[in-house]
């Protein structure tokens, strides 16, 4: 493929829920607007590292049902994140690896293998309109990504310039022990918040003792978990302020919601603590029924913890 090149990529199916995504749409929260996003960032950069891109240049998320996508010229690209059998042609690809998907041939993905949710970077990115700042899909307010919504069959998906080929080294892999290894049970490092009046004594002892469940009513929003009760005291008039990606909220049903990248920006329930960055790839990997514990860390450990990962992603593929 040519340098400069941009590239067309026809949808035969669209999967089960396939977005545009980047790493979200920041700036905007103070009118209300959520920031969305990849749920798994760490997995999108990677892919787009891969594939010769900039940090930021749009992606598809896949979720659980992989699309199947007919390439209209040579393309460059890298699957990462979640294992779901992707094949190229009915041949198996390696996955956290640049590859070319030759003109014609078809990307297909098939049985979950680990994780939920793959990230598929195209050379020179996808080019959908910049909304706020971010090519990212916020599906209920039907804001960017391509015409606010997922993908459907006969979407004609089009790439933005590429880099020169030598900037894209076929065959060049993300290294296996970087790799994150997504399980059905996941453990979740939070910093505790700041509204701790808001519960009882025991309240983060019952939190971090004990393993709660994925509910299927869970989405991009936020996941509802059940387990034992978070017991809160005190009054339930709580002012509402700002939230974030992996804010532990406590609704008055005193079980645990994790807000995740399309959460709301503001939130009136007590917050009891927030999933530090380096872990929320982690959940975003996790399904409905898969389970989570969490344990406690300081600000200084988070910020120790995240700048030592990109610190190993950067020496193994650095940016752009």
């Amino acid at each position: 493929m040519a340098g400069g090149m941009k590239n067309r990529i026809e949808v035969i199916k669209p999967g089960w829920f396939t977005t545009v995504q980047d790493l979200g749409r920041y700036g905007s929260q103070h009118y209300g607007v959520p920031v969305s996003g990849a749920m798994d960032r760490f997995a999108a950069v990677v892919a787009n590292r891969l594939a010769g891109n900039h940090d930021q240049a749009a992606v598809l998320e896949c979720t659980l049902m992989g699309p199947e996508l007919l390439f209209q010229q040579d393309t460059v690209i890298a699957v990462t994140g979640a294992d779901l059998s992707a094949t190229i042609d009915d041949k198996n690809i390696p996955l956290w690896t640049c590859i070319n998907a030759p003109c014609h041939s078809r990307l297909r993905f098939g049985a979950r293998r680990s994780g939920f949710r793959a990230y598929l970077a195209l050379a020179g990115g996808i080019d959908v309109p910049m909304v706020l700042g971010s090519r990212s899909t916020h599906y209920s307010s039907a804001t960017g990504g391509f015409q606010g919504r997922p993908l459907q069959p006969g979407d004609i998906l089009s790439t933005g310039r590429s880099a020169e080929p030598t900037e894209q080294p076929i065959g060049k892999q993300f290294p296996d022990r970087l790799r994150p290894q997504y399980n059905r049970s996941v453990t979740l490092r939070i910093i505790p918040g700041s509204q701790q009046e808001y519960f009882s004594e025991d309240a983060l002892i019952i939190l971090t003792g004990s393993s709660y469940t994925i509910t299927p009513q869970s989405d991009r929003m936020g996941y509802r978990l059940a387990g034992p009760k978070i017991v809160r005291t005190g009054s339930t008039n709580v002012i509402s302020d700002g939230a974030v990606m992996g804010t532990v909220q406590v609704p008055a049903n005193e079980q645990p919601l994790l807000l995740m990248a399309d959460g709301q920006t503001t939130g009136g329930y007590p917050k009891i603590g927030v999933v530090i960055s380096a872990d929320l790839p982690l959940a975003a990997q996790l399904m409905p029924g898969e389970t989570i514990r969490f344990s406690t860390c300081t600000v200084t450990e988070a910020q120790t913890i995240l700048r030592n990962r990109y610190a190993l992603l950067d020496a193994a593929l650095p940016a752009r």
